[in-house]
């Protein structure tokens, strides 16, 4: 049973199917193309789609609109140094801000960053300032019925094989992702959090949490670490922080606003560079980008994040989504992660090669049958990688019931009977940026 109510509800309605083809042709089969009123249940991102507490909105009305020094900014710095254990914090527009940010200060051309698994935007970071991503993640094949326990951990055997194929020097940044979102959502152990750690100091790399899941990243820790089944869900998450040179963060996520997010360091001097880069690029430093509206839902957000009824209800829902997918033999990863579930499209639709896009197909199947936007993580998003095919169904925070669920469900199900039916796509159109090709790219199909 949920521990809150809805004071204000958003009509949806499913437009006739054969409009919804229309409109997916008119998109050019990328649900990124889509307007948002031609969709019915959206699960496209669970990035500031969520809704917001009723303190939240009281937030905004008290919001301090001062360029420098607002009391907003001031309430800010303190929750973040209280709920994540940062006293150095540059606010950001949202968690890219902060990755242009930290990175522009951090990265020089020719650096080398690992990640447990780089997603589209940090990659992307990465590769504009002339550095090299390397994905080390855990040994675990995320096409199986159960992937392990903490299958989003970092992979430091693969870390140190990057350290000897580039050198050490190299080697400027490890980052750890939590929970690991291009890993199925799936999360990061706290003994991984320590090891990956101690392996970015002993090559001399300032270690970065990608902290935008860190409430639920926590409450995984609690419910399948023995060791801290006892221990407040608010101490797991700042504990599980607190190894960490600097981190990122969109407040889009795990801190339940709409927009905003942050980077925090330890370093002084990065500090000072960090707030530099956020003058030429976010705004100034009291601010970043945001209204000092944003900066109070933000840090209201961060609060009820790790308040424990709310964060093992949200765990609950991504797991009951996959329990009725389950049910109607809807290939996903299991254990669900924190945020979203993962299909397995390939196992879905295994007539379409993989160089024609299963995933992106399921996607757009997806909308056909039922309205429901999701968004294909596959060879579609991350081109020239060897990640799996599989289409994330992420579940915006505190927005939709069970009945939506249900249709969700159903509408895949519709898609299973249909999958014969189905051909590949083909891309004929994609920006210079192949990192980020999957968010404007158009496709049509392939025969």
């Amino acid at each position: 049973m949920r521990s809150y109510k809805a004071k204000s509800v958003t009509s949806i309605q499913l437009l006739p199917r054969e409009r919804r083809e229309t409109a997916l042709a008119e998109a050019g089969h990328n649900v990124f193309n889509l307007a948002a009123e031609d969709v019915f249940i959206d699960l496209l991102t669970d990035s500031g789609t969520g809704a917001m507490s009723d303190d939240q909105w009281a937030d905004v009305v008290r919001g301090d609109e001062a360029y420098a020094g607002s009391r907003s900014f001031k309430r800010f710095r303190e929750t973040v140094a209280d709920v994540i254990g940062f006293d150095r914090v540059v606010p950001t527009h949202q968690g890219r801000g902060a990755e242009n940010v930290l990175f522009g200060a951090l990265l020089d051309e020719g650096d080398v960053v690992l990640n447990n698994t780089h997603f589209d935007t940090t990659r992307a970071h990465v590769t504009n300032q002339g550095a090299t991503a390397v994905d080390c993640p855990a040994e675990t094949d995320l096409t199986t019925d159960s992937v392990g326990t903490f299958a989003g951990n970092f992979a430091t055997e693969r870390g140190w094989d990057a350290v000897e194929e580039y050198g050490q020097d190299a080697v400027s940044a490890v980052v750890l992702t939590i929970t690991n979102n291009s890993a199925a959502g799936q999360p990061v152990s706290m003994a991984n959090i320590r090891e990956t750690a101690a392996f970015a100091t002993e090559i001399d790399a300032t270690f970065v949490i990608d902290a935008c899941r860190f409430a639920e990243n926590a409450q995984f820790i609690k419910q399948r670490d023995p060791e801290y089944a006892d221990t407040p869900l608010s101490e797991i998450a700042r504990e599980q922080l607190r190894p960490a040179d600097a981190i990122t963060m969109s407040g889009k996520k795990d801190a339940l606003a709409n927009i905003g997010g942050f980077t925090a360091v330890r370093d002084t001097s990065l500090f000072e560079q960090c707030k530099q880069r956020a003058i030429l690029y976010e705004g100034f430093p009291t601010y970043g980008g945001l209204a000092g509206r944003d900066l109070e839902a933000m840090a209201t957000g961060l609060r009820e994040a790790v308040q424990p009824p709310y964060v093992a209800e949200r765990i609950e829902q991504v797991a009951t989504l996959g329990d009725l997918l389950r049910e109607r033999d809807i290939p996903i990863v299991t254990p669900t992660g924190g945020h979203a579930v993962y299909i397995d499209a390939a196992a879905l639709l295994p007539d379409i090669p993989a160089d024609q896009f299963p995933g992106q197909r399921l996607v757009c199947e997806l909308y056909r049958e039922g309205g429901v936007r999701t968004v294909e993580l596959g060879s579609f998003a991350f081109p020239g990688t060897d990640r799996p095919e599989l289409v994330r169904l992420a579940l915006p925070r505190r927005t939709y019931w069970r009945e939506h669920l249900e249709h969700i469900a159903e509408t895949a199900a519709r898609v299973r009977d249909r999958r014969d039916e189905y051909t590949g796509l083909k891309i004929v159109w994609e920006p210079p940026m192949e990192e980020l090709r999957h968010f404007s790219a158009e496709l049509e199909p392939a025969a």
